[in-house]
């Protein structure tokens, strides 16, 4: 079954009384009727789902008009308006962005983002809302703060839809494939699109959306593209052409669908008359290991060779330690673009230098590279405070480096992989140290994969470190890698991964003794070698 969203609330309280420059949501308190009869006429249009007039109930928003202290009172009152407009129809919350850009691209901090989506998602909970819509949001950070916040403030399905400009991409780069693989591993209901553009040019991105994930996809367009005309913005899009695109919307994978800016109750109409009797496409995405920056994804599943590059860790490179602990960057973001330029499609960030607060400057690395390039970042760390840090700066799907089978970091780092969506790395030793024999190592990493289920990850969450020791130490350490890869191939069909360079640490001749190792495990099963 299709359902049907309403359409735009802002023109048709301005027929309803609204005035200029004054706030939308106190009609909720000032004109309680007018709000309520907007929701009854898109019922009466066919819409099962009808959004809370609320887009700008947050108290960022609510600064404007000196009313950040009504957010609980005005949120209350949209859901007790919209419950009582009909019985068989569901309620939206909808939640708006905070009008802010979250640091680095702007001043608002990704914590007091995060408070004020939780404080207007609460409310929305408190009040009987049926779902939470996040929407319009041009930056996947800040719709990254507020589904963390609204999954934590209530256990509601919550809708997250972005907009996009014509180029296909939101105002700060997300592009619908990299939004899909973010929203989804976090935990997000229902991914879709709104806003900006009108139905022929939202058809793409719900493919792209529908094609990326298994979740339903929603679609709200405007009626037409917007343009100004006497000062004033216009839709050139009429109820029954606009309604005509439902089923191109449907077919492209929509199973939620309605509109926004410049449609009506008769705009609905159309829609509902085209879609009621059509049912949802049918999912085929295959779920496989994917990292995403803010605008790009990166697939590691055997069909290309990723590299990983490790060069910001300051093991062993006192000019590089010395400069974060003077809190300096300068010699990190060298690094990041200098393993762009040399093939690398990840990059390992490590902020491991003793005497600073590991957690503040991996943030600040974090924002810096993801910055200076688009590349999907490892957090390479063993402090649990810096792990979330990272994670959390990061506008996108990372990868944790690393997950052995150690309780600490079982119970720490494996919630964290969760919360904020990221794949994990598990490396195979345990409290005892590292097995020697293939068996061994993937005995334990069956164990930490049943670890990180248990949790909530899934087959397309992980990558396996082979776990390559010096032949200098060991004489059999190459052939024991080797199995391991082949092994993590036959036995559980997950991409793989290992710290390459490790097998000539003390030899001479490095180079080649890498290049002809790294042949050998190429052929075995590695796929992104670090």
């Amino acid at each position: 079954m299709i359902e049907i969203f309403d359409g735009a609330m802002g023109t048709m309280l301005q027929a309803g009384g609204l005035k200029a420059g004054s706030c939308p949501e106190m009609m909720n308190i000032d004109a309680p009727e007018v709000v309520k009869s907007i929701h009854q006429a898109y019922i009466a249009a066919g819409a099962t789902i009808i959004e809370t007039n609320t887009f700008g109930a947050s108290s960022l928003k609510l600064e404007h008009y000196n009313l950040a202290d009504k957010v609980s009172e005005l949120n209350f009152a949209a859901v007790k308006i919209a419950k009582s407009a009909g019985k068989n129809v569901k309620v939206a919350g909808s939640i708006g962005p905070t009008g802010k850009f979250i640091a680095p691209l702007g001043d608002l901090d990704f914590d007091d983002a995060y408070k004020v989506f939780y404080e207007q998602s609460a409310a929305l909970a408190a009040a009987g809302a049926d779902f939470l819509i996040i929407e319009t949001c041009i930056d996947i950070q800040e719709m990254r703060a507020a589904l963390l916040a609204a999954k934590d403030a209530c256990n509601l399905p919550i809708i997250c839809q972005l907009s996009y400009s014509e180029d296909g991409r939101t105002v700060t780069g997300t592009d619908p494939k990299s939004a899909a693989i973010i929203l989804d591993s976090m935990g997000a209901d229902v991914i879709g699109v709104n806003c900006s553009l009108g139905p022929e040019q939202l058809v793409p991105i719900v493919k792209i959306l529908a094609a990326n994930t298994n979740k339903p996809i929603s679609v709200q367009p405007n009626a037409g593209m917007p343009y100004l005309e006497d000062g004033k913005t216009k839709f050139p899009m009429d109820a029954k052409t606009f309604g005509a695109f439902g089923t191109k919307l449907v077919e492209a994978g929509a199973n939620f669908i309605g509109g926004c800016c410049g449609t009506t109750p008769e705009h609905i109409h159309e829609l509902t008359l085209n879609v009621k009797n059509l049912n949802s496409a049918q999912k085929t995405f295959k779920k496989s290991l994917i990292l995403a920056s803010r605008s790009k994804t990166v697939t590691i599943d055997g069909n290309n060779t990723i590299l990983i590059g490790e060069r910001i860790n300051p093991t062993g490179r006192k000019k590089l330690a010395a400069e974060i602990r003077e809190g300096s960057l300068l010699g990190v973001k060298k690094d990041a673009i200098n393993q762009i330029k040399a093939g690398a499609s990840v990059l390992d960030v490590n902020m491991g230098v003793g005497g600073i607060n590991q957690a503040e400057m991996m943030s600040n690395a974090v924002k810096e590279i993801s910055r200076i390039t688009d590349a999907p970042l490892a957090i390479d760390t063993s402090d649990f405070a810096a792990l979330e840090a990272g994670l959390k700066a990061f506008p996108g799907r990372a990868l944790i480096n690393s997950v052995s089978f150690e309780p600490e970091r079982i119970k720490k780092f494996l919630p964290l992989a969760k919360r904020y969506g990221a794949a994990i790395l598990i490396l195979p030793i345990t409290e005892k140290g590292v097995p020697k024999t293939a068996e061994e190592r993937l005995e334990i990493a069956k164990k930490i994969i049943a670890a990180a289920k248990d949790f909530g990850l899934n087959d397309g969450d992980f990558l396996l470190d082979s776990l390559v020791m010096t032949i200098s130490a060991d004489k059999n350490a190459a052939l024991e890698v080797l199995k391991t890869l082949k092994l993590y191939k036959t036995q559980l069909n997950l991409p793989t991964t290992m710290g390459l360079s490790n097998i000539s640490f003390g030899l001479p001749n490095r180079p080649l003794i890498n290049s002809t190792f790294f042949a050998m495990c190429l052929a075995a099963g590695l796929d992104a070698p670090i």
